[in-house]
């Protein structure tokens, strides 16, 4: 009877670990179901809800983009930086340049071509402008250049592979345009940026009457709604953001012209989410044409140009945002401001000296006067009473 017990006591304790064991496992097995987000979230209390698929989860990333007019190098500007060793266009840019350079992305139009001294430089009519402007831009935080303009042919095909030869020694700048070869106009050029995919595309719809020899129509980018959406349709499904140059409009007018409109319209069919538009060498408005942000002239950055409204350009920029959720992604252009930028020099002697850029809320009544009524009419052009639109510090919002 004693041995029966012991066995009954041998049994039931077999029973109990086996029990322990089994009750153990169905513990470890509905640990390791959980994913590591919610093994996180419930070790620190924090209830997240989460799916078994990473890709579910929602991811944000964005980018900040800055947009200048033309760079526009008259023989004043490129006189007043001669030096014993070249040409020093930095100290020009001083005063801009942290602003420049507190941006992700930053696009300038190099309006007269960089043909430089080898061929000898010029003024207007037919501009050719030294390789150190290129440097004094780059220098400033510059990465995005625009080559197609009215002035791209000024001095033919030779400036514009010495300009090339430039630019393709500085392979972390975007430019677009113009090409040395229909080859290289052909090689899609697309960048990354705080996880966001983007390229330029960029036309001219005027070369100034100029004529581009026959065969060679790489040599600068002309308007034709045709070309221009079989470019769109290489690449618009590669990237994020699809930027587009243009240079068109009436010069010295702020208001956009049937043409600047029908191309507006014509880019925003195809699916581009941002018109730089530039060449009437004065600010224009910014509007949106469904999701695609225009600007129809940021007007001059750096040039010799008399007049206020000429010495006055457009520093637009937006906060592009990515939001991912299940493998999808969405572009939205966020927080659109303008802010302007002013042109200032001295004059002595008939000769204009000391050209220095300045945002216009550095400027001062002896640098410019009356400079905040100036401000408020260009702003009001640019932002059209569109309170979507933001304003630099000084002007309000």
């Amino acid at each position: 009877m004693r041995k029966k017990w012991k066995l009954y006591k041998i049994l039931y304790i077999v029973v109990c670990i086996i029990g322990i064991i089994f009750l153990s496992l169905l513990s470890i097995k509905q640990f390791l179901s959980y994913s590591k987000k919610e093994v996180l979230n419930n070790l620190n209390g924090i209830q997240i809800k989460t799916s078994e698929n990473e890709e579910d989860y929602k991811k944000e990333t964005s980018l900040s983009l800055l947009m200048v007019g033309d760079c526009l190098i008259h023989s004043a500007v490129y006189s007043d930086t001669q030096t014993e060793n070249g040409y020093d266009f930095k100290p020009m840019l001083e005063n801009v340049k942290d602003y420049i350079q507190s941006f992700d992305l930053a696009f300038y139009n190099q309006e007269s071509i960089l043909g430089g001294t080898s061929i000898g430089l010029s003024t207007y009519p037919t501009f050719n402008s030294p390789f150190e402007v290129g440097d004094a831009f780059i220098d400033a935080g510059f990465d995005i250049v625009s080559l197609a303009n009215n002035h791209t042919l000024d001095r033919g095909e030779r400036a514009i592979i010495n300009s090339k030869n430039y630019w393709n020694q500085h392979p972390e700048i975007m430019t677009a345009g113009s090409y040395q070869s229909q080859e290289e106009r052909e090689k899609i050029d697309i960048r990354e940026k705080n996880g966001i995919t983007y390229t330029m595309l960029s036309y001219t719809d005027t070369t100034n009457g100029i004529i581009t020899p026959s065969g060679k129509d790489y040599l600068v980018n002309r308007y034709n709604k045709e070309t221009v959406e079989k470019d769109i349709q290489k690449v618009r499904d590669q990237v994020d953001l699809l930027l587009v140059s243009i240079h068109f409009g009436e010069e010295y007018t702020h208001t956009p012209v049937a043409r600047q409109k029908q191309i507006a319209q014509e880019l925003s069919d195809m699916g581009v989410d941002i018109v730089i538009g530039h060449h009437p060498h004065v600010v224009e408005p910014i509007e949106f044409i469904g999701n695609t942000m225009v600007i129809y002239s940021l007007g001059n950055f750096l040039s010799a140009q008399r007049g206020i409204e000429k010495l006055t350009g457009l520093m637009a920029s937006v906060e592009v945002k990515k939001v991912t959720t299940q493998g999808k992604s969405t572009i939205t252009l966020e927080q659109p401001k303008a802010e302007l930028v002013y042109t200032a020099s001295t004059t002595v002697g008939g000769e204009r000296t000391n050209f220095k850029l300045y945002r216009y809320q550095d400027l001062t009544e002896e640098i410019l006067p009356n400079y905040q009524q100036y401000q408020e009419k260009y702003l009001n052009i640019v932002t059209q009473g569109n309170s979507n639109i933001g304003r630099d510090e000084n002007g309000n919002t």
